[in-house]
């Protein structure tokens, strides 16, 4: 499932060595505790969690509500796991840019050494991050995608869009979901700026099938449609969607849908070179041709406990947490030697500062 997003004011600037080095230890030992308790599982629970995820960041000393939050703390877990993933038993592939582009090299690379059929992982890489760019449409263009998997193929992710216009950044967590196609999306809400389009969501399957089956239509038909919708008064919603779709560059788009011949939506999310617009027009003409509506419903506490690069609540108190990444390390080797009295205190003064 995807269990959720976050919203964040778009910020630029990256970590000073003295802390990145740092939040790489420190995840390190983070994700060892979490992993010795709770196995890969809990710990793509928890990075699925937009509230965990966000609290993780601020403990490990970034910008407690910023967009680079996102960034830097998949950067620090990637980089500090590297080469442990025997000892968490799973890997972390992608991030920002450039990077995120070679998360299928990077699936491969893994895959290969574990002797496992990477495809239906790189397949789940590249559908989540289609849904949140093109089914999704709230307006975030992706450019961070980091992919976590495990030899068995469970996997999660955490993936970030800009709107420059607006100068936010929203944050997206996945889980492994049963279907791509039906509600994936547990929160996606109306922005301000206007209305989402959601052409995952429960409440639309019937535009989905009609869309699909319009998918192996000629694209000349979807065209048509088109120019007869462009030629009348339209509601202000409908005019919305459909000022940036021309009828002839469409039906260039929908080639390939038409070609690929798919027989489910996620068969149509696959096809490459179908993004936002080509899934914008199949949805508006299975709804206002054919009645089949589509969907439009779319912790900062943690940081206090090392402080922030950018001085908030305060500097970042470098002893503190040189002494929380030694102490998390003892925690873990006391507990595989058996020795759990250590982890039981932790859990025990967890309980009284949420009590607090």
């Amino acid at each position: 499932m995807r269990t959720g997003r976050a919203d964040l004011p778009l910020h630029g600037g990256r970590a000073p060595a003295y802390l990145f080095g740092r939040m790489t230890q420190l995840a390190r030992e983070i994700s060892l505790a979490v992993v010795h308790e709770e196995g890969p599982t809990g710990m793509f629970k928890r990075l699925s969690d937009p509230f965990w995820f966000q609290a993780f960041g601020c403990v490990l000393g970034f910008d407690w509500h910023s967009s680079g939050v996102t960034t830097t703390t998949c950067g620090a877990l990637k980089e500090g796991l590297k080469g442990l993933e025997g000892d968490v038993g799973f890997a972390v592939a992608g991030g920002k840019g450039k990077t995120s582009r070679r998360t299928p090299a990077e699936i491969e690379a893994t895959c290969e050494g574990w002797g496992e059929d990477p495809a239906p992982l790189v397949a789940a890489s590249r559908l989540s991050a289609k849904v949140d760019s093109s089914a999704v449409q709230d307006g975030f263009q992706i450019y961070h995608h980091t992919f976590l998997f495990t030899p068995a193929g469970e996997w999660a992710v955490v993936q970030q869009g800009m709107d420059e216009k607006s100068g936010m950044a929203r944050r997206y967590h996945w889980l492994t979901p049963p279907r791509f196609d039906n509600d994936p999306h547990e929160a996606v809400t109306e922005r301000a700026q206007g209305e989402v389009l959601n052409l995952v969501a429960g409440e639309a399957e019937g535009n989905r099938s009609v869309a699909t089956e319009l998918a192996r239509e000629h694209p000349e038909k979807i065209g048509h449609e088109l120019r007869q919708m462009q030629s009348l008064a339209m509601p202000r919603r409908h005019e919305l969607r459909l000022a940036d779709l021309d009828p002839k560059r469409i039906e260039r788009v929908l080639l390939p849908a038409y070609e690929a011949q798919p027989s489910t939506f996620t068969d149509l999310l696959s096809v490459k070179g179908v993004g936002a617009k080509g899934l914008r027009a199949l949805a508006l003409v299975a709804e206002l041709t054919y009645g089949e509506p589509v969907s439009v419903r779319d912790p900062a506490s943690f940081s206090y406990a090392h402080g922030g690069k950018d001085g908030t609540p305060f500097p970042v108190d470098r002893k503190t947490y040189d002494a929380t990444i030694e102490s998390l390390r003892e925690t873990v080797r006391a507990a595989k030697m058996g020795n759990n009295e250590r982890r039981d205190a932790m859990k025990r003064l967890g309980r009284v500062e949420a009590r607090a």
